[in-house]
């Protein structure tokens, strides 16, 4: 499929609308496998949660992305010649409801200060077609 073909909304091609609202929502918590949103346009978007955990988008979490060049969802660089330490898969403790516009977890790792809005969810979906059209338009910037 071209890009020009692409009819999916994103904010990137147009003033947020419904269909940045779910249709339905399922997070697996117990199994561990991530988040699947279906869109209200059909579009469906799976994020694992290390993907949501390196996404987060509170202050702290998006301060630090910005300082090392990291978009959402990038997990952080290792630093030069510091051996890796073993850390437990991320993944949620608790995962709910922010009124109707977002969602918000509680991670294994102690944080809990992310509100996920749907808009930021969709304009962020990890999918192939989602990437490429976020690539093609920072290309066009």
């Amino acid at each position: 499929m071209a890009l020009t073909e692409h009819t999916q909304h994103t904010p990137l091609q147009a003033a947020p609308g419904p269909e940045v609202t779910p249709k339905a929502v399922n997070v697996d918590v117990s199994g561990g496998s991530g988040m699947v949103i279906e869109w209200r346009d059909d579009h469906k978007s799976h994020y694992t949660f290390a993907w949501l955990r390196d996404a987060c988008p509170c202050a702290l979490c998006d301060e630090g992305r910005t300082r090392e060049g990291r978009q959402p969802g990038q997990p952080p660089k290792p630093e030069p010649g510091v051996l890796p330490m073993f850390k437990p898969p991320v993944k949620p403790t608790e995962a709910a409801g922010v009124g109707k516009y977002a969602i918000r977890f509680a991670w294994n790792d102690g944080h809990e200060h992310g509100i996920y809005s749907w808009e930021f969810l969709r304009a962020w979906c990890p999918c192939r077609e989602c990437s490429s059209l976020r690539a093609a338009h920072a290309r066009n910037l």
